[in-house]
């Protein structure tokens, strides 16, 4: 019984995960070298600083790349 319990769990667990994938992609900027990219997690670390406008959180990397061409210290470089 406790087999098929945790099978189940497992199994629902496996299912589940693509549900967590990422949906966020951000806009950020190295802050040595000015390059832009897009990353699908907010930085935590102060060598990357969001750049898209009001910190604006795109819903795919397709929205991202548009967005990213419109922001003037990306397009600038």
């Amino acid at each position: 019984m406790k087999m098929k319990i945790a099978t189940a769990a497992l199994m629902l667990a496996a299912f589940s995960l693509p549900a967590f994938a990422a949906d966020e992609f951000y806009v950020v900027q190295d802050v040595k070298t000015k390059k832009c990219t897009i990353v699908d997690k907010k930085p935590t670390e102060t060598t990357m600083t969001v750049v898209s406008p009001s910190g604006t959180v795109y819903k795919s990397r397709t929205e991202a790349e548009s967005g990213m061409k419109t922001v003037k210290v990306c397009t600038s470089n």
